[in-house]
């Protein structure tokens, strides 16, 4: 994704100093850590000046998830796909048949539906903010044409973060099951995770997803840590 810059480089610069100058105070950890934390700082800070000039960085921990949902969307023919974003932009550049973005409070997904049908509907990172997560789902239910997909993408264990608010998280099995509840049958749902301990414990520590460093973030998916979770459902 690409950012403007909203914050002055001088007061990202105070906050990384603020953030070095509490590592090397802290008296609970050793030289070694405190090294270790502070080079990571240094990492974070130049990702982060990277970022705010323009360029396109990915999330740590939207890595795996993009590249799993891509090979979903990539294996069902987009060119012929006529297409619903919820909510966000993150397909706008894919090569689909047609594409449409709605979000609140044009499109109140827990609300409304449109009269229109779509052989797929994306909502990324959508659900967790959903008061009414069940009634959102059936009415993307409604909105997608028999044969068509409906691709979710959840977090699981990152801290709340209220956008306006902050509700559900779902496993797996959970999100499986969900997605049958609200009608697409069980056995044509598809869904897959990834995390680990090192994204969740920076995630923990800092308050804010990373962004990715190659040879430097871990890809590894430790199953019993998942950060993301994500489904392809076929009506």
């Amino acid at each position: 994704m690409k950012l403007t810059l909203k914050t002055g480089i001088s007061q990202v610069l105070r906050r990384e100093l603020t953030t070095w100058r509490e590592i090397c105070q802290d008296s609970e950890i050793s030289l070694g850590e405190k090294i270790y934390k502070s080079w990571r700082q240094i990492i974070s800070y130049a990702y982060n000046l990277y970022w705010r000039m323009g360029n396109e960085c990915e999330q740590w921990i939207r890595i795996v998830m993009n590249q799993e949902t891509k090979k979903l969307v990539e294996s069902i023919n987009p060119l012929e796909l006529k297409v619903l974003e919820i909510s966000g932009k993150q397909w706008q550049d894919f090569s689909f048949h047609s594409y449409k973005s709605l979000s609140y409070p044009d499109l109140d997904i827990c609300s409304q539906k449109l009269d229109e049908t779509f052989d797929l509907v994306i909502a990324e990172q959508v659900f967790e903010h959903l008061l009414w997560p069940y009634r959102a789902g059936r009415n993307i239910y409604e909105m997608v044409q028999p044969g068509g997909y409906f691709l979710i993408t959840v977090p699981f264990l990152i801290r709340v973060h209220h956008c306006p608010v902050d509700c559900t998280r779902w496993t797996e099995t959970g999100l499986k099951y969900f997605l049958a509840e609200c009608g697409f049958p069980l056995e044509h749902i598809q869904t897959g995770s990834w995390g680990n301990r090192q994204c969740l414990r920076s995630h923990a520590e800092n308050g804010i997803c990373e962004y990715y460093v190659k040879y430097w973030h871990s890809l590894k998916n430790e199953e019993l840590y998942p950060a993301s979770i994500w489904a392809l459902a076929k009506k």
